[in-house]
């Protein structure tokens, strides 16, 4: 088995790391959502939701572990 040479895909810039980072983020927005105390943190849920799940989408474009592009 022949190792691809060339630039590699740094390790926090994989996929996995970045899926789980979006769902966290994602849970807080949802999180923000249903609180019931302060309305300015209900205020910003929906755009913490929309950023999270944007994020997903990004990363889940990205490399796996051992994939290289």
């Amino acid at each position: 088995m022949t190792e691809r040479r060339g630039r590699r895909w740094p390790r926090w810039l994989r996929r996995d790391p970045m899926e789980n980072l979006a769902s966290v983020v994602i849970g807080i927005g949802v999180f923000m959502l249903v609180q019931p105390y302060a309305i300015e943190i209900y205020g910003w849920s929906f755009p913490v939701i929309l950023v999270g799940t944007l994020g997903f989408v990004v990363a889940s474009h990205l490399p796996r572990g051992g994939e290289e592009r």
